[in-house]
């Protein structure tokens, strides 16, 4: 039976692709160590997800390894080599906020962990196919360059501007902008499996996501916008929004649409390929739009402060041209927008968590 290694499985992308992979009959061998923990505290452990999934998903195999340990990663790659037909890669280190604190270990965790796993699959599974869970900061700050106008809600591009109709494609400059440290040590990642593909003509892909979220995300203060601007508004919590009068528009995708357009790619690969990867127009929703959605499903207000101040390297506008993965891959479809999604994590949210008086 073929084989699906996914890091990052405790997570909310990891987590999704272990469900969905496993469902087709595949073995799923889960790699995680609960770092997110170590980020960004005790409430963002994903040890809950990682305990569900030993429990509701058959034959589902955990390996607790830190991406950067080559001897372990190899060994693991080294016993199912000849089986492997599938890497989805998504540990990381995954806040830019969090990065400055530490851009040591930022660095090897999204640059020397990718390196070993490329490397493991190169000498062990070359013909698996090989799924990067990058990031829209590769862009740096360049979408900031284009031009706004501010609206009631939120701020949105020009009507006349080539990106309105679809969102930011993947042409868009990587280079000379300020991308924040986990920004630069994601496009370091993000080239090299893009090297991988081209150099050693491995079947990989580069998924530059958008604001990927869905009820299995555990959101905190750092990093997991919706899931945590929902946890502070069913708790009673304080929330802090960061700059542009709150009206920065983000492109919102479930892990479900996701992890769909991952199976398109395994189900029919290419090598060195890069896809911008959102909600796009479908789904997308400012800050303030999505605080009155979260105290409309929850039927409470948000306790919150507007901080005039946005976090380095912050986009103010960011939604996803996925017209390109869409050419390639034309039966992959959206099911999920922002409501859909902001509702089911208000239930998931509801069950783990104590809800404010």
């Amino acid at each position: 039976m073929s084989i699906v290694i996914v890091t990052g499985s405790a997570g909310l992308v990891g987590s999704e692709a272990v469900t969905h992979f496993a469902g087709l009959g595949m073995d799923v061998i889960g790699i995680d160590n609960d770092m997110r923990a170590t980020f960004f505290g005790q409430e963002a452990s994903t040890r809950w997800n990682r305990l569900r999934l030993v429990r509701e998903v058959p034959g589902y195999q955990h390996v607790e390894a830190d991406i950067r340990d080559e001897n372990k990663i190899f060994e693991v790659f080294r016993e199912h080599q000849g089986a492997i037909a599938l890497v989805v890669h998504c540990a990381a280190q995954p806040s830019h906020d969090w990065a400055a604190s530490n851009p040591f270990m930022d660095l090897t965790v999204n640059v020397n962990g990718t390196s070993v796993l490329l490397e493991a699959t190169r000498k062990y599974a070359p013909d698996a196919v090989f799924i990067f869970m990058s990031t829209n900061k590769v862009y740096g700050d360049t979408p900031n360059l284009l031009p706004l106008e501010e609206l009631e809600t939120r701020w949105e591009i020009a009507k006349d501007h080539p990106y309105y109709k679809a969102g930011i494609p993947e042409s868009m400059s990587i280079d000379q902008c300020l991308h924040s440290l986990f920004g630069a040590s994601k496009v370091a990642a993000d080239v090299l499996v893009q090297e991988y593909g081209r150099y050693f003509g491995m079947k990989t892909a580069c998924f530059r996501g958008g604001c990927l979220t869905g009820p299995n995300h555990s959101g905190t203060a750092l990093h997991g916008f919706l899931a945590y601007l929902m946890k502070c508004t069913v708790t009673g919590a304080h929330y802090d929004v960061y700059g542009y009068k709150g009206k920065q528009v983000r492109d919102n995708i479930h892990s479900f649409d996701l992890i769909n357009a991952f199976d398109a790619f395994f189900s029919a690969p290419r090598g060195g390929e890069v896809y911008n990867m959102g909600g796009g127009r479908f789904s997308n929703c400012s800050m303030l739009e999505a605080i009155q959605m979260c105290e409309e499903i929850s039927g409470r207000k948000l306790n919150w402060t507007y901080i005039d101040k946005a976090r380095t390297g912050d986009h103010q506008w960011w939604i996803s041209d996925c017209d390109r993965f869409a050419e390639h891959y034309p039966n992959w479809k959206y099911k999920y927008d922002v409501r859909n999604i902001l509702e089911e994590i208000y239930d998931a949210t509801r069950a783990r968590n104590v809800v404010a008086a």
